[in-house]
């Protein structure tokens, strides 16, 4: 019995653990899930819930209507949003293995920052210290997660281009970063190492991705 209990665990033939956060780290039905939502009490993952605001969902003009966004701009902002919270969490806490941003529209799932660091004790030390920390005009809230193996947490459908369920799916839709600051961030050599800063103390950027001024991002 303690086998079969042991291999349906975080599996849909679970009745008492909750799949979807045992896969995802978040459910749609938060506190109200019939099903039990295990935390972990440590792992290599962190979610930063919520941290990540497309312009496109957000931004409006003076009078409250929609502002138009383009798809560059997007872009752009995304990959210094991506950059900036990269390097300062493996400044900070240790290196990075991978970070992921859900571009679902779920409250549950809408801007979540997934970040896994090599090393448990860092994520547990990222999780205390961001707590108590604000990012952009808003409070960080930062948990352990459960997701280690992102590839059983994305939609494949979205990757092929074919989910029809939208921002509102419940598996991951993780927003890509450009080819160049993939290149930058996890590029060959030690990850723990940053770009080196110049006499001004700021560290160098491409020259083809300018930081609009309209989309600024505030740090830790």
């Amino acid at each position: 019995m303690a086998e079969y209990l042991a291999s349906i665990f975080g599996t849909e033939k679970d009745k008492v653990n909750c799949s979807f956060y045992f896969k995802i780290g978040a459910c749609r039905h938060g506190d109200r899930c019939s099903r039990l939502h295990n935390k972990p009490t440590f792992s290599q993952t962190i979610v930063l819930l919520n941290l990540y605001r497309n312009p496109q969902n957000t931004a409006q003009t003076a009078d409250g209507s929609h502002c138009h966004v383009s798809d560059v701009e997007v872009q752009e902002h995304y990959d210094n949003f991506f950059e900036e919270v990269f390097t300062e969490l493996q400044e900070k806490y240790g290196e990075i293995e991978e970070m992921n941003v859900c571009d679902n529209l779920g409250d549950h799932l809408v801007g979540n920052v997934y970040v896994k660091f090599r090393r448990e004790e860092d994520a547990e030390r990222a999780v205390t210290e961001l707590n108590n920390r604000w990012f952009n005009g808003q409070a960080v809230h930062a948990e352990l997660s459960p997701v280690t193996d992102f590839r059983e947490s994305c939609c494949r459908q979205y990757e092929m281009g074919e989910c029809t369920r939208g921002g509102f799916c419940n598996f991951m839709h993780l927003r890509p970063i450009s080819r160049n600051l993939r290149r930058q961030l996890y590029g060959r050599g030690p990850r723990h190492r940053s770009p080196p800063r110049s006499h001004t103390g700021h560290r160098p950027r491409e020259r083809n991705r300018r930081r609009s001024p309209d989309h600024r991002h505030g740090r830790f």
